[in-house]
């Protein structure tokens, strides 16, 4: 069934109507997650330091034989919480290494965490949500498995994330985020391949299902959970799933604010307060499509902020570009939306024009481009709705207020939203 939304009234936080409802803080704050926070502390000297250091060498990647099969586990390490200096109780982690799947078939590494509430339930009833995080960064370090253990603890990516794993893990979850690559990896991180993303996801499941320490069932119920650049990655693996990873129990997918169309999302955000995004963008794609050849197409200036994205974290070194048009930064004014060499490259990223989810799946962006934050054309989520619905998925939209009005009058309401905090009941429900 396809169900589509109409704007959120302004005002106070209050529950909606529909099959998603904006979370109150009180709704937030209770049970489980209060729990963490009360008997949780603050990080000595030394483990806030360490934390920031993040030069962990469980990094360090084994030689691979080729035979490996996707979702091989190759190592694991358990780990304690650690974000912005505190630390929370009642919280199982372990850093994960893995094998995933290159986009040429090849075997490749990728990292992430996987975190399991400690709450008196039987590990093996659990359900699992796979997350992928608003995480758009190429620099190393940047990522979940770094961010979850003390550093990078200015990235927006984590601190939109916490609002959803605290709801999840309120309702029992375990998450497993993933790094989509090896966050120690000092080459540029290819974040925006939403194919790659998809199968990390899949195979980053597939590792923490056979982490014995955890105690979860190889058949549990998995959701997957994606946003932004992230959403991206949460749909590819929806649609791989029947026959990338057919054993896995996935049964819904919550897809909220992602890039439909990489070329629309360039050609939109080039000049809004989401340029640096934008250009990120292209930069997160080359690693896994080096054809792209970004660097003999841009300007001295432009070569010099590319060489400077490369090694940094998202936040805050991605909105130090905003307004600028990115034609401004290509040889001859090229707009990089159109450029040839780019267009398989968005071809292949395009959702919705494989094979549909078997999933059910809940998608929810911006329903109307009218604010600052609406960098991905409106239309191009319920589109893929309606792909996804022509091939068969259970499909829910539930576009977002992203309005300035609503920024104004219930900026809770407009964040909580934009976040994907609303959908985490329905994800659970779902999972039942």
């Amino acid at each position: 069934m396809l169900t589509a939304l109409g704007p959120a009234a302004a005002g106070p936080p209050e529950r909606t109507q529909g099959p998603v409802a904006t979370p109150g803080p009180g709704e937030v704050f209770q049970g489980y997650t209060l729990s963490t926070l009360t008997d949780g502390r603050m990080a000595t000297r030394e483990e806030f330091d360490a934390g920031l250091a993040n030069h962990d060498p469980f990094y360090a990647e084994p030689v691979l034989t080729g035979t490996e099969a996707p979702g091989t586990l190759l190592k694991s390490k358990p780990v304690q919480v650690q974000f912005t200096g505190f630390r929370p109780a009642h919280l199982a982690a372990w850093k994960l290494m893995y094998v995933t799947t290159d986009l040429d078939g090849s075997p490749a590494i990728s990292t992430g965490i996987l975190m399991v509430p400690v709450d008196g339930r039987d590990d093996a009833t659990r359900a699992v949500v796979g997350y992928q995080e608003a995480n758009d960064s190429i620099g190393a370090y940047c990522h979940p498995s770094t961010q979850w253990t003390g550093g990078d603890p200015i990235d927006g990516a984590s601190w939109s994330a916490l609002g959803p794993l605290g709801l999840m893990f309120n309702r029992g979850l375990a998450v497993m985020i993933t790094d989509v690559g090896n966050d120690g990896d000092p080459n540029p991180h290819g974040v925006f391949a939403g194919r790659f993303g998809g199968m990390a996801n899949l195979d980053g499941l597939r590792a923490a299902l056979a982490l014995p320490e955890a105690g979860l069932s190889a058949d549990a119920p998995i959701g997957l959970f994606g946003v932004a650049g992230g959403g991206v990655g949460a749909a590819f693996a929806a649609e791989y799933q029947p026959t990338y990873a057919p054993e896995l129990n996935v049964r819904s997918a919550v897809l909220e604010g992602m890039v439909v169309n990489q070329r629309n999302f360039v050609r939109t955000a080039s000049g809004s307060v989401g340029s640096g995004f934008a250009f990120a963008a292209l930069l997160g794609l080359e690693p896994r499509y080096p054809q792209m050849r970004i660097d003999e197409k841009l300007t001295p200036v432009g070569k010099a902020i590319a060489d400077n994205f490369r090694t940094q974290c998202q936040t805050p070194a991605y909105f130090a570009l905003p307004f600028v048009p990115l034609n401004t930064l290509f040889v001859g004014g090229a707009d990089p939306a159109d450029i040839p060499d780019f267009q398989p490259v968005y071809d292949d990223n395009q959702l919705g024009v494989g094979t549909a989810p078997k999933s059910k799946v809940l998608i929810t962006s911006c329903q109307a481009d009218d604010s600052p934050m609406s960098l991905v054309p409106a239309q191009d989520a319920r589109d893929l709705a309606d792909r996804y619905r022509a091939g068969g998925t259970d499909v829910t939209y539930a576009g977002s207020n992203c309005s300035m009005d609503r920024f104004l009058t219930d900026i809770y309401g407009w964040g909580t939203d934009l976040f994907g905090m609303q959908t985490v009941d329905w994800l659970a429900d779902s999972l039942n």
